[in-house]
This record gives C-alpha cells, sequence and structure tokens, in this order.
C-alpha cells in the first residue's frame, strides 16, 4: 500500500510540474502513465500534439502504429499493465524545419529517477527513438540507431529493447530494413507477451 501512495503522490507531483514552463509552446502539460501494476514500460520521447490536446499518450497515427508492433489493442495499451513515462512529460513544440522539438533536457533528470524505481513489477523496458535510447542506454548503444536496434538482444538480458520511434518517417527506415519486420517485430511482441503474461 505504500509503494501505491509513493507513486501515486510522486504523480501527483509530476502532473503539477511547471519547470520547463518558459520554454513550451502550449504550456505545461505532463503526460504519462505509471502504475504500481505495471509490467511493461515505455519509455519515449516526448508527447505530440494530439497527445497534448487529448491528454492522452499515443492518441495518434504514431500510437496505432506502436500498438501494431506490439500486438496489443487499445484496451491492452491502456490497462494498468503498462506504464508510459516519456523523457520529456510535456509537448516540446516544433522544429523550425518541421517534426517535433527534443525533450526539454531538464525534465528526465528530474521525474525518470523518480518515477521509474517505485514500479518494481517492470518486467520489460521499451526505448522508442534516439533521445530514449541516449538518455536510457549511453554508451552501450551504438552509434547508429538501426544498429541498435538491429542488436535488440544485447540488451534483453537487462531486460531492454530499443526501437525507432513509430513516426511516419519510420515507414521509409523500415522499408529499407527489411530485417525490421522479418526479425525485430517477431521478437518484440514475443517478449511483450511474455512480459504482460500473468504469473
Amino acid at each position: 500500500m505504500a509503494l501505491t501512495e509513493n507513486l501515486d503522490a510522486l504523480a501527483a507531483e509530476a502532473r503539477r510540474c511547471t519547470l520547463c514552463a518558459p520554454h513550451l509552446p502550449l504550456g505545461p502539460k505532463p503526460i504519462f502513465r505509471v502504475s504500481p501494476a505495471a509490467r511493461l514500460l515505455i519509455i519515449s520521447q516526448a508527447p505530440g500534439t494530439q497527445a497534448h490536446l487529448t491528454g492522452i499518450p499515443w492518441n495518434d497515427k504514431a500510437g496505432d502504429r506502436l500498438r501494431d508492433w506490439l500486438g496489443l489493442d487499445r484496451a491492452g495499451f491502456y490497462a494498468e499493465t503498462l506504464a508510459i513515462l516519456p523523457m520529456g512529460l510535456c509537448y516540446p513544440g516544433r522544429l523550425p524545419r518541421g517534426g517535433d522539438a527534443p525533450p526539454r533536457p531538464e525534465c528526465a533528470p528530474l521525474w525518470q529517477p523518480r518515477l521509474g524505481p517505485p514500479m518494481t513489477g517492470i518486467r520489460l523496458t521499451l526505448l522508442l527513438g534516439r533521445h530514449a535510447i541516449a538518455g536510457r542506454l549511453g554508451a552501450a548503444a551504438a552509434r547508429d540507431l538501426g544498429a541498435t536496434v538491429q542488436g535488440f538482444r544485447a540488451h534483453l538480458p537487462e531486460r531492454i529493447f530499443p526501437l525507432p520511434h513509430p513516426s511516419w518517417r519510420t515507414r521509409t527506415w523500415a522499408a529499407s530494413r527489411p530485417w525490421f519486420a522479418a526479425e525485430v517485430l517477431p521478437a518484440l511482441r514475443q517478449e511483450v507477451a511474455a512480459a504482460l503474461r500473468e504469473g
């Protein structure tokens, strides 16, 4: 019970966070999901515009692509057994050349070490995109995103699975890397199903 209360208190504190407010074009609105029942943890980059508008993480086409990768429907994806903790909890805005800005650098050092550890039942952590991979794997990540993703088996002993961000750009990336659909996605679905399995 104390663990649940502690996580609830931390989550409430995180949802009130305004640390990056001066840098956020739409203002602070931390969007994440944590639960003491979580078995699968998704560490992504930062919420997109749809997540900011609806308050629901991965509530867009990238989310549909991610759910397809994982072999989950919306009910399974938004169940208490799956936690979502971005490197940046708030929508960071757009880059001048297009695409979302990177997560605010102040956020992950403040909230990742506090919100992650209380979820002691995590069996598998998915790292989505360059920022999440670099933030969690550091020097253990290959220089090239493709090499890191293709070498996912090296990280499974630590129960970590690196992946690209499932944005529309990934369709082109994956099309030129047939091993992603042939090798990575079947292994990913197997690992996700095992992590979420009862018992």
